[in-house]
């Protein structure tokens, strides 16, 4: 397990790189994102995604998926109009969408589920990674399995350090910013179901759904 440190208010391009050729050799990275950090792999290779459960101790369970724009969403998932429609008044931001996927993702990151759980976070760390990787990555929190998702980057390194399968590289980016969990809406049906609704009030969500 590789650790390196970063400024985020500085140039990181050389970490972005040293993440990129680790992810395309089917590696996992633990990564900063605009919630808590993320423990993340090419969500389109079935390999890598085999490791993020190995690392997470954790039996199958679907795993959130983080796409860089709307062009990447409709390569990933079926959308119709109103879905977009939705999507768009949400993204970039904390909320997670569930759609019908498409067969680029494979059935392990969903656990055999035809749908998934995919995101556009607003954050230019991610944003970066993003584009220069040129896939989509696993979107789960950095914590084994029963764990709660962090942002302090120095209880991720202890939990995983000793451990025998252990993420390859971890960006040490300190201590993020105390963050609520995404909100999570399930649109795979004609009426969009909240199934967590996170930090934001029903009733804006409400007005929000309403499409």
């Amino acid at each position: 397990m590789h650790i390196v440190q970063i400024d985020l208010n500085k140039d990181y391009s050389d970490v972005i790189r040293q993440a990129v050729a680790i992810l395309k050799q089917g590696g996992t990275i633990v990564y900063p994102t605009d919630r808590v950090y993320g423990l993340g792999c090419n969500a389109t290779d079935e390999f890598a995604v085999r490791h993020i459960y190995d690392v997470k101790q954790r039996a199958a369970k679907p795993l959130p998926v983080l796409a860089r724009n709307m062009e990447w969403v409709e390569e990933l998932v079926y959308l119709n109009d109103d879905q977009r429609k939705l999507a768009n008044k949400f993204w970039p931001g904390k909320f997670t969408l569930i759609f019908p996927k498409k067969d680029i993702i494979p059935a392990i990151v969903t656990t055999g589920l035809p749908s998934v759980g995919i995101r556009i976070a607003d954050y230019p760390f991610t944003d970066k990674l993003l584009s220069a990787f040129g896939y989509p990555l696993v979107a789960t929190s950095a914590n084994l399995s029963g764990g709660e998702a962090t942002g302090d980057i120095n209880k991720i390194i202890a939990e995983f350090k000793d451990l025998p399968r252990r993420p390859d590289l971890v960006i040490d980016a300190g201590i993020l910013p105390p963050s609520n969990p995404s909100v999570l809406i399930d649109c795979t049906s004609d009426k969009p179901k909240v199934l967590r609704v996170g930090p934001s009030k029903p009733e804006e969500l409400l007005k929000l759904l309403d499409f």
